[in-house]
């Protein structure tokens, strides 16, 4: 089938026709940009959906303790709530002491290793996730944790649901 390109070009005025050479610059440049990309950009929408999204599992669970989170990547960065939410999940307690006003950077990051060692001696495995990245608010790795988290407390639960 033959291509009628004229046809096709009156359209194409009438629905683009950018006025300023500079913003058909940016157009391309967008175009141009793979998805892969996008998808990974700081501003992605996955990530705002999976963020709040893990946000609400958190305070699902940190009910309990009167706890709620407001932002995962402030929130987290002392380690005391995800001491509690780990201690919620777990119904045990942390094996090491911890600072209760974590004033201090030392002392957010000593937090979040109590938190990330007891993860360790419940055998639950994390991939490239330290107290530096939790207490710096990487998003990326944060929802990682905390996706982790999600999939082992489910694992769990079902694992004694069917045994009990």
């Amino acid at each position: 089938m033959m291509k009628n390109s004229s046809f096709l070009e009156p359209q194409q005025l009438f629905f683009h026709s950018p006025a300023d050479p500079a913003e058909e610059e940016e157009e391309e440049e967008e175009e141009e940009m793979p998805a892969t990309e996008k998808d990974l950009a700081e501003d992605a929408p996955w990530k705002k959906i999976q963020q709040n999204t893990f946000t609400r599992w958190c305070n699902e669970h940190l009910k309990v303790l009167n706890k709620r989170i407001a932002d995962l990547q402030k929130d987290l960065s002392d380690g005391l709530k995800l001491i509690g939410l780990l201690e919620v999940l777990s119904q045990k307690k942390m094996y090491r002491k911890y600072h209760l006003r974590p004033n201090f950077r030392q002392m957010k990051l000593e937090n979040v290793s109590v938190a990330l060692e007891f993860l360790e001696r419940e055998h639950i495995k994390l991939v490239s996730i330290d107290s530096k990245a939790i207490v710096d608010g990487n998003l990326k790795l944060i929802l990682g944790l905390i996706w982790t988290l999600i999939h082992t407390s489910n694992y769990f639960n079902n694992y004694f649901a069917t045994v009990y």
